[in-house]
């Protein structure tokens, strides 16, 4: 992709973004789980020449409260490897980004798992590291409580050393397929990894040679301090969320200052931030199918999701009064400020709050014309507070249409987004240069990044 344009995600959440929008005439109320469903968006995306599908994961459902989860169409959902090396059989170029957490798995299984969807899809694999944050997500694994934050990051940066180790026990040319001499890989092509850790021991080496891109393109989802180290170390996307501009700028300018200690440039990262589109071909358009999908809202739903983003049961407080003071919890931290700092900026009760976030659930929303939309992207891009955005339809597939139909014509008319793709891999498609060391012959020796 050429200087000055814009990477494209297509964040695919079941049946569409909003907390409502199964219910929506636009959505395809079934779509988290019926495989064809999801063939269908992926096509149009690719067709449409987005940068990458995105995926979300949690390992249990999202809300303590039953009465919340019977109403709403993400209670059930595939895994998101598993859909994805689907999707790569119907799909040809477009990137495929799976969420799986470092609190919940090992690193073996998750490298060998990533190698495998790079190698199905032909180089176009990437994995959205991110550690768990809910105590219902740890009762499934033996554990009362989440662990505490810091532990999480911590078990999260071995974790990520491992993966990466692991990728490259593998030489890129390792592979030869000799029949008449009887030699399938060369002498030496692979080796262990021997990582002996605080929290792993690992001897490799991984049971899958060296995939097309070298390595899964590296996606990290936090923003908290721990999470932004992270990131500035291993990521080549990070998936965020800012509200204002100013936070953007900032959120950035932080972020990629903190790349040089690892050794790397800002270049090889790209911050592609949550964006939530209601189009219309004019302003009042977009806003009937904004209010629609408002009214839509079931208030327990709205009480629980709001309770989920700021980590505290709100079900007891009176949702027509303003926002408590609440502590601060060992889960979503960045996302639970966020809440917190929207509240106050803008003077919101709980129902207003809940009504606020109930489709982009912290992202930038923005509801209104292609100009009016593309004006707010461009905006963000040209400060340098985003090198694109992950697209949060509304609605599956009608707000994607809607997207590709009206605002790609105008990013285009501006020179923002490709016409066409041009290769064949996610890390192409970013404009990232392939992990250190790769190349016919060698191996990264060592971990990317560091």
């Amino acid at each position: 992709m050429t200087q000055g344009t814009m990477r494209l995600g297509a964040f695919f959440y079941a049946t569409g973004h909003h907390v409502a929008g199964w219910r929506h005439p636009s959505s395809e109320a079934d779509g988290g789980l019926v495989l064809e469903r999801y063939v269908g968006w992926a096509r149009r995306a690719e067709a449409a020449k987005f940068d990458l599908i995105f995926l979300e994961d949690g390992s249990g459902i999202r809300d303590a409260d039953l009465r919340s989860s019977e109403r709403t169409a993400r209670s059930g959902h595939f895994e998101p490897v598993t859909l994805l090396s689907a999707l790569a059989a119907v799909t040809n170029r477009i990137g495929l980004v799976a969420t799986t957490s470092t609190s919940f798995n090992e690193p073996y299984n998750v490298a060998r798992r990533f190698a495998s969807l790079d190698h199905l899809s032909g180089g176009r694999a990437g994995w959205n590291l991110v550690t768990s944050a809910t105590d219902l997500e740890a009762a499934n694994f033996g554990n009362d409580t989440i662990a505490r934050h810091a532990d999480r990051y911590e078990r999260a940066e071995e974790f990520v050393d491992v993966v990466l180790g692991l990728w490259n026990t593998w030489d890129d040319d390792a592979v030869v397929i000799d029949k008449a001499s009887g030699q399938f890989s060369k002498p030496d092509g692979f080796r262990p990894l021997d990582h002996k850790g605080q929290h792993f021991e690992v001897r490799g080496p991984l049971n899958i040679p060296r995939t097309p891109q070298g390595q899964p393109v590296l996606v990290q989802a936090g923003s908290s301090g721990p999470g932004k180290d992270l990131a500035a170390r291993t990521a080549e996307i990070v998936f965020t969320a800012n509200q204002t501009l100013d936070e953007a700028v900032d959120f950035a300018r932080d972020l990629k200052g903190r790349m040089a200690r690892f050794g790397r440039s800002p270049d090889d990262l790209k911050i592609m931030p949550g964006l939530f589109p209601v189009v219309g071909r004019t302003e009042s358009e977009a806003r009937d199918t904004f209010e629609e999908l408002q009214a839509l809202i079931d208030p327990v739903v709205g009480l629980a999701l709001l309770s989920r983003m700021v980590g505290h049961d709100l079900s007891g407080f009176d949702p027509d009064g303003p926002v408590p003071e609440l502590p601060a919890t060992e889960g979503l931290k960045s996302r639970q400020q966020l809440m917190f700092d929207l509240a106050r900026r803008e003077g919101l009760s709980l129902r207003r709050l809940y009504l606020r976030i109930a489709g982009a659930r912290g992202h930038s929303q923005i509801v209104g014309t292609p100009v009016q939309i593309v004006d707010e992207m461009e905006a963000r891009f040209r400060a340098g507070g985003a090198d694109g955005f992950n697209i949060m339809p509304p609605t599956l597939p009608g707000g994607l249409d809607d997207f590709i139909a009206l605002v790609l014509p105008e990013l285009r008319r501006r020179g923002l987004f490709r016409t066409e793709y041009e290769g064949r891999t996610l890390r192409s498609h970013l404009g990232s240069r392939p992990p250190a060391g790769y190349g016919p012959g060698r191996s990264s020796g060592g971990t990317a990044g560091r």
